[in-house]
């Protein structure tokens, strides 16, 4: 198993989650600079088309994409401990907390998007950082009203085992700090988040215990 990373990629954060929870260790971790430019090279855009990460291979077949495909994936071939509950609407509603993150929040902060801002918009980096923490906001408010109100969230989002949904909160709550965003105003996300960063799968794979990560970040 070979996976493309880099310490800051939101959504190889959630892969190493992922793979951390069932117990799998990559062969091989290959960095992918993505503030240097390195997924636009021949080498890595013949491995992933739209020169984004993570990717993950393994073993015979074509190369796998998008974080929650790929764990989706995992849970298929790895099903223990599941990712998913076994009851639909559960499934529902997590697979349902974690597009938000992963599908309306998250595509909207990354370095592709951010450049495209700054180089064709030519907005300044204070106009960007004010694109970035309403999106970041819009989700965390819609995640707080399901969390809260929907009946579903135990001890994790859905229940009291980990989900994908938590392993998509897990990166929203690192990408909220990153971009200085207060998290006072979500307090059962902060609390699910909590209990996620109290297992040392979710705590190992946090961006800023990666190799080549700064001691702290902000934007």
């Amino acid at each position: 198993m070979k996976l493309f990373s880099f310490w800051r990629s939101l959504a190889t954060y959630r892969v190493r989650i992922a793979l951390n929870l069932k117990g799998l260790k990559p062969e091989e971790v290959i960095d992918v600079d993505l503030m240097k430019g390195h997924q636009r090279q021949p080498a890595f855009k013949a491995v992933n088309p739209q020169m984004v990460i993570p990717a993950l291979v393994d073993g015979e077949g074509p190369v796998l994409f998008e974080s929650l495909a790929i764990m989706e994936y995992l849970d298929e071939v790895h099903p223990h401990p599941p990712l998913l509950p076994t009851d639909p609407r559960a499934r529902a509603f997590v697979r349902g907390i974690a597009q938000i993150v992963a599908c309306d929040s998250h595509p909207l902060l990354v370095p592709r998007v951010r450049n495209y801002l700054v180089g064709e918009l030519k907005l300044d980096q204070a106009a960007v950082l004010k694109w970035i923490r309403h999106w970041v906001g819009e989700a965390l408010d819609a995640i707080e009203a399901h969390l809260a109100n929907d009946g579903m969230t135990g001890r994790f989002c859905c229940g009291d085992q980990p989900t994908i949904g938590d392993i998509c909160l897990a990166s929203q709550a690192a990408g909220a700090g990153f971009f200085e965003v207060d998290l006072k105003p979500y307090p059962t996300f902060k609390r699910v988040v909590g209990a996620c960063m109290q297992i040392e799968a979710f705590a190992a794979a946090h961006p800023l215990k990666q190799p080549g990560a700064p001691a702290a970040v902000t934007h």
